[in-house]
């Protein structure tokens, strides 16, 4: 998560210093660049209300998943590394809207602005009419974005990946009686042999001692 948070703040730091709002810098011809921008949406641009609304609502998402993180810190390894990313990037998009309107503008805290840089020019254009909801908007793909959004995404697709993998440990724990949610729990658990495994042994090759 700190590693997430820390390189995320300083390429913004980078582009702060370096870029001027709005400018664009080729890198891969027209489909990859760096282009300066300030969001006061949620990522890729999304807004559903105020700046303040949108910062406090992303810092009580930030303590559950800390609480949710806490409570399974002992558990598949992978899963906890996507927690941490989600984590990792919420963190480093919170700075952002916090204390960059105050230090850049003199503004009130929490109504600061994301800076996304992270530029893919997939495709741009107006959608079809037939598609639902988008029908007749201009959208790009994909929008501007920044480190902490990538962390976010991944953080995500791993969590939808790992799931699946983590509740089959913690039923596992469960059926054999370990210690809930601790690694050494999910050791003990994918060590015991299944029932299956036990019903097929041989009792003639059990010795006595």
């Amino acid at each position: 998560m700190l590693s997430v948070v820390v390189v995320d703040q300083l390429c913004k730091y980078i582009v702060l210093q370096t870029m001027y709002r709005g400018q664009s810098i080729d890198l891969i011809g027209d489909w990859l660049k760096l282009t300066f921008t300030e969001n006061p949406g949620m990522a890729f641009g999304i807004e559903f209300g105020p700046p303040a609304l949108i910062t406090i609502f992303s810092l009580i998402a930030t303590v559950l998943i800390v609480l949710y993180l806490f409570k399974v810190g002992g558990i598949y390894r992978p899963y906890r590394i996507s927690l941490s990313m989600v984590l990792g990037g919420a963190f480093g998009n919170i700075i952002d809207r916090v204390f960059y309107g105050k230090i850049l503008y003199d503004d009130p805290f929490f109504l600061g602005k994301v800076v996304d840089f992270i530029h893919f020019n997939v495709w741009r254009g107006i959608v079809p009419e037939a598609v639902p909801l988008l029908g007749g908007k201009y959208l790009a793909l994909f929008p501007i974005w920044n480190v902490a959004d990538m962390a976010i995404v991944l953080g995500v697709v791993g969590i939808l990946s790992f799931q699946r993998r983590f509740h089959e440990l913690i039923e596992a724990q469960s059926e054999k009686g370990t210690e809930p949610l601790t690694s050494e729990g999910i050791a003990a658990a994918s060590a015991l042999p299944s029932e299956t495994g036990r019903e097929g042994e041989d009792p003639g090759k059990q010795q006595s001692v």
